[in-house]
């Protein structure tokens, strides 16, 4: 199976690495750090943007600065593992905002899902009555973590 950068070369590469970094640049400004006039940035772009590679943009917040920095790395183990069933976990765990990520595991358990808090008092109000409570649920083992070594979204993409 082809993956859609196969066909990127060092510009589109640029764009998306640029972008990573520094996502309220504009048009003009990116063109300068690329390397390339400005309407071939721009329709590049536009194709990047077209193909969902790049996603959106949006604002980075720093969730220690809002009072939000109790991390706790969550197994699920389902009941249920039919496509059915992980279909309605999926559609549940969107709707849980102190949930930063999910992830379908291929181990002893089903997922590992991130989940954010002020402190372990809201934790345990977040488990208690939203995630226990989720469809197909089993179990869930805690692991509380203590501190972030590295926390940053994609920056560049490898060649």
């Amino acid at each position: 199976m082809q993956n859609v950068t196969d066909d990127f070369d060092r510009f589109d590469r640029a764009i998306l690495t640029t972008l990573a970094e520094e996502g309220r640049l504009s048009i003009t400004e990116l063109a300068k750090r690329i390397g390339l006039s400005k309407s071939p940035t721009q329709a590049r772009l536009r194709r990047l943007e077209d193909l969902g590679v790049i996603r959106g943009y949006r604002a980075i917040l720093d969730p220690i600065q809002l009072g939000l920095d109790h991390v706790a790395f969550v197994e699920v183990r389902m009941s249920d593992t039919r496509e059915s069933s992980l279909e309605a976990f999926n559609k549940a765990v969107t709707a849980i905002p102190e949930i930063e990520q999910v992830h379908l595991i291929a181990g002893s358990f089903d997922y590992l899902l991130k989940v954010r808090t002020s402190d372990m008092r809201s934790y345990r109000r977040v488990l208690a009555e939203k995630l226990s409570t989720l469809p197909h649920v089993s179990t869930t083992s805690t692991y509380v973590a203590m501190q972030a070594v590295k926390e940053d979204g994609l920056a560049e993409i490898a060649d």
